[in-house]
């Protein structure tokens, strides 16, 4: 009798975490990383002429935790798709490929929204330390991760412009 009475006890409590769990992330209080309702931008890149070279749907990592996390751990990112690092004001940035699985470009934009540096990052070999991460900088109030060879894929360089467009 004393046993069946545990396992309810235990069930019950397990129903009132889960519970609570799902009420909190429901509630915003608790975050799941790249939910549904993280934030999003169009990101469109033009040439000087004007003409679109590429559209990005991005998730936005706006706060310091996204922005250290960004891509980590993420197993893929498919083409068109990306991650937009939002900073307060332009400024010398740097970036690692920190739990990275898969390479990437990493586009840096200026405030003016155009484009000043492009990096194309391969993965840190297994087992590499933060202090052995390469560091890609560039000057930027903007970063744009896309998948590694997207830039060249739709002609996209230094100079080029980039209009944000935020949504919900």
């Amino acid at each position: 009798m004393a046993s069946w009475r545990r396992i309810w006890i235990i069930v019950g409590g397990l129903l009132i975490v889960t519970a609570a769990v799902l009420v909190g992330v429901n509630l915003g209080l608790l975050s799941t990383p790249f939910s549904d309702d993280q934030k999003r931008a169009q990101v469109t890149i033009s040439n000087e002429d004007g003409t679109t070279l590429a559209t990005v749907d991005a998730r936005v990592a706006d706060t310091p935790t996204e922005r250290y996390r960004g891509l980590s751990d993420t197993e893929r990112l498919p083409n068109g798709t990306g991650m937009l690092f939002v900073f307060d004001r332009e400024g010398e940035r740097t970036f690692v490929m920190r739990d990275m699985d898969f390479p990437l470009d990493i586009i840096f934009i200026d405030a003016d929204g155009q484009i000043t540096r492009i990096h194309h990052a391969s993965v840190p070999p297994p087992n590499t330390s933060e202090g052995e991460l390469t560091p890609y900088r560039g000057q930027a109030k903007w970063v744009l991760e896309v998948p590694r060879g997207y830039t060249e894929q739709n002609n996209i360089t230094t100079g080029d412009l980039v209009e944000i467009t935020y949504r919900e």
